[in-house]
């Protein structure tokens, strides 16, 4: 039997996150990215500097099937969804929509009403499904090497049996 459930992200998952993120660039980028892109994207998992930052301030959750990390979304600063990411093994299996979810309800919790997001070509689709829209497009630099990406926002609000609290 599968069981899923959510947890706040520690700093003892840092490693675990690391991992997802350069899996899921790597199993999840064929055919939306070319190999070099691919390899640059998935080094920044390692780089020093690069992810530490928002793993120790950012605020985030983890999903979890059958005690194996699967999942984790990162909001960094607290009004931008920083980090969203599936390790191959478990796309289309409803953790990243989970997580999309939990972070907005957080963030509408703690008082925000937008969340800000610059997605990738994975992304951009689920994102659009959830209810974010598109506020242009830009061409950033990874290593190198030229990445398309959309600038996204969503307008929180209360789901019918939510209720708001203030900051």
């Amino acid at each position: 039997m599968t069981c899923r459930r959510l947890r706040p992200l520690t700093q003892a998952d840092h490693f675990v996150v690391r991992e997802i993120y350069a899996d899921a660039i790597e199993s999840q980028g064929v055919g939306l990215y070319s190999p070099v892109q691919i390899s640059a994207w998935a080094a920044l998992a390692w780089l020093p500097g690069v992810l530490d930052r928002p793993l120790l301030e950012g605020s985030g959750w983890l999903s979890i099937e059958n005690d194996e990390v699967e999942a984790f979304a990162l909001r960094y600063p607290a009004d931008r969804l920083a980090l969203l990411y599936c390790r191959g093994r478990s796309v289309r299996c409803g953790h990243a929509t989970a997580l999309l979810l939990k972070v907005e309800s957080e963030a509408l919790h703690e008082g925000y009403e937008v969340l800000v997001a610059e997605a990738s070509l994975y992304s951009h689709p689920l994102l659009l499904k959830c209810g974010w829209t598109v506020k242009g497009q830009e061409v950033i630099q990874i290593g190198g090497v030229n990445f398309d990406r959309y600038r996204m926002e969503k307008k929180l609000q209360l789901r019918p049996n939510q209720r708001s609290i203030s900051r």
